[in-house]
């Protein structure tokens, strides 16, 4: 049995991976010339954070990075109430540090401008120029089908073993299909943390990145104790 502190040190340190390694992707890699790896692979960077910390630190904490994940599992009562909120603030946190990191590095590079930082954004923000309930409905959709693979995979009657492998590349999906549309949050922390650092009015955004995945984190919470109820 791990301590509380233990636990929320993992989560700490879970969420610092997920951004530094995900947003990290988009800040260093993405746009690099000739060898970028574009929004493929920084979807692929984000299932590998997930998936590389379920089998690190998924014993010790059960892996959440992220606050909706903490709310899910509440309101499917497979979390604690008492630990909602500090382990969201870990993860608040483990992001911005992660998202401190990154700065470091790519202000090392000469004519360095942080403009948007992998930041999220709707209307002239959106990658693809989405309006707010684009954005709006494709961040509660989203989180709402991560969810439910959450929750599905790591349920007690699922294959043993696995979940990491489904989470991990359910969140890679989610990325290919959303980052034209959000540049892809279902997770308020990653949000938070880049747009503290961006040149843009991201930070002035960041309620919909709040608002849209915890929404759609509570609805998969209900709905996954509907389908996994058992029979009578």
């Amino acid at each position: 049995m791990f301590t509380l502190s233990q636990r929320l040190a993992a989560e700490f340190i879970g969420t610092f991976w997920l951004v530094l390694g995900g947003c990290g992707s988009a800040v260093l890699a993405a746009t690099f010339p000739e060898l970028g790896i574009g929004f493929t692979g920084v979807s692929l960077a984000f299932g590998l954070t997930v998936l590389t910390m379920a089998f690190a630190i998924g014993h010790i904490s059960g892996c959440h990075l992220n606050p909706v994940v903490s709310l899910g599992l509440l309101v499917a009562g497979r979390f604690s109430p008492q630990e909602v909120l500090p382990y969201m603030a870990a993860q608040v946190l483990g992001g911005i540090a992660g998202a401190a990191v990154i700065y470091l590095i790519a202000s090392g590079k000469a004519g360095f401008v942080a403009g948007g930082f992998a930041s999220n954004g709707f209307d002239t923000l959106s990658p693809g120029g989405y309006s707010m309930m684009a954005v709006f409905v494709c961040e509660v959709v989203m989180t709402f089908m991560f969810l439910l693979i959450i929750l599905g995979a790591t349920e007690h009657r699922a294959p043993a073993g696995f979940a990491p492998i489904a989470i991990g590349l359910g969140l890679t999906l989610i990325h290919l299909i959303s980052i034209p549309v959000s540049n892809t949050s279902v997770n308020p922390a990653r949000s938070l943390a880049v747009a503290l650092f961006a040149d843009t009015a991201a930070l002035s955004q960041v309620w919909l990145f709040w608002l849209a995945p915890l929404l759609g984190a509570a609805l998969a919470g209900l709905a996954y104790k509907c389908l996994a109820a058992p029979a009578k």
